[in-house]
């Protein structure tokens, strides 16, 4: 395996969020499926069944393209980071309380962990890699 940062950060980020996600069900076990509140894991993460389902998707998705290439982990992180920083920014007005918006159950925790996660994810997938051409030379 190449010492990609792609593929390492996708490997870590989606055996990451792969645990979460099946631990999550076990917590979760008498929570609605899109239930706004749950149960906490590790007494900071809000949490219902869709929410460990997403988590186990994002956790496959990176993991797979970890495994596969630079440029599939590549995409994957960039893309994955974006959809988290869209669900952070959304998450600044729909998190906590009883909203009935939100369908993931999250909470500040979940806002801070997805903005983090986005802000690593985008860095390597944009920053990492990139193709530089060597100038064309003329005689």
């Amino acid at each position: 395996m190449s010492t990609s940062p792609n593929r390492m950060v996708g490997i870590i980020f989606g055996t990451i969020y792969l645990v979460i996600g099946i631990f999550g069900f076990f917590i979760t076990s008498a929570t609605g499926f899109t239930s706004t509140q749950g149960p906490l894991l590790i007494g900071l993460f809000e949490l219902n069944n869709l929410h460990n389902l997403v988590h186990l998707v994002i956790g496959v998705v990176l993991l797979i393209a970890g495994l596969a290439d630079a440029r599939v982990a590549k995409v994957a992180n960039t893309g994955i980071g974006a959809v988290f920083l869209v669900i952070g920014i959304v998450g600044l007005f729909i998190a906590g309380g009883n909203n009935p918006v939100n369908i993931l159950a999250l909470n500040a925790a979940d806002v801070v962990l997805y903005f983090a996660s986005a802000v690593i994810l985008l860095a390597i997938g944009i920053g990492a890699e990139r193709v530089v051409r060597a100038p064309k030379v003329t005689a």
